[in-house]
């Protein structure tokens, strides 16, 4: 993969606040929105949560996650493995003032604690700007041509781990 795409990849996720996280819950898939915490290049995201939450429990039974982001013209789809984290030194450099509306004691309450995703595997669709007025005459041109509308440069990527599933890079 490109640095290039790493960094596109990077700076679609620092344009979102929330995500669906995606746990496993026995045969089923459970999802829910989060607020983002923090992201850490293109293979790190960091969210705040509660120890006593059904998630905590999925994640330590199986750590597989999938995230999805979205808004109007920008969409990322990630895979990877979520950890619970215990680093109160994280959580006071990740806190904001929002998530006091679930942590009425703040980044000291006993019962915040973080997940952090390590991702393997991202694709992204980006149609924002400059990208989606080009989208656009490319797909009126293909209503007259017939024609599929071309790819643009940078409109969608694909980030993919080793054979392995190891993550994209190293977590912090």
């Amino acid at each position: 993969m490109g640095e290039s795409t790493r960094e596109h990849l990077k700076e679609l996720l620092e344009s979102f606040d929330t995500a669906i996280l995606i746990t496993r819950h026995g045969e089923k898939d459970h999802a829910r929105p989060m607020a983002i915490a923090g992201v850490e290049g293109a293979n790190t995201v960091w969210f705040v949560t509660s120890r006593s939450s059904p998630k905590t429990e999925e994640l330590r039974k199986d750590s597989y996650v999938a995230l999805t982001f979205q808004s109007s013209r920008r969409f990322v789809v990630l895979s990877g493995r979520g950890a619970i984290v215990d680093d109160r030194a994280k959580l006071t450099e990740l806190w904001k003032p929002g998530f006091t509306v679930w942590f009425p004691n703040g980044k000291d309450d006993p019962d915040a604690t973080l997940i952090r995703v390590t991702v393997t595997d991202a694709e992204f669709w980006d149609s924002a700007g400059a990208k989606g007025i080009r989208y656009a005459f490319e797909a009126a041109k293909s209503l007259l041509t017939k024609e599929p509308p071309e790819e643009l440069p940078g409109q969608h990527g694909r980030v993919t781990s080793g054979a392995n599933g190891e993550p994209l890079s190293k977590p912090h």
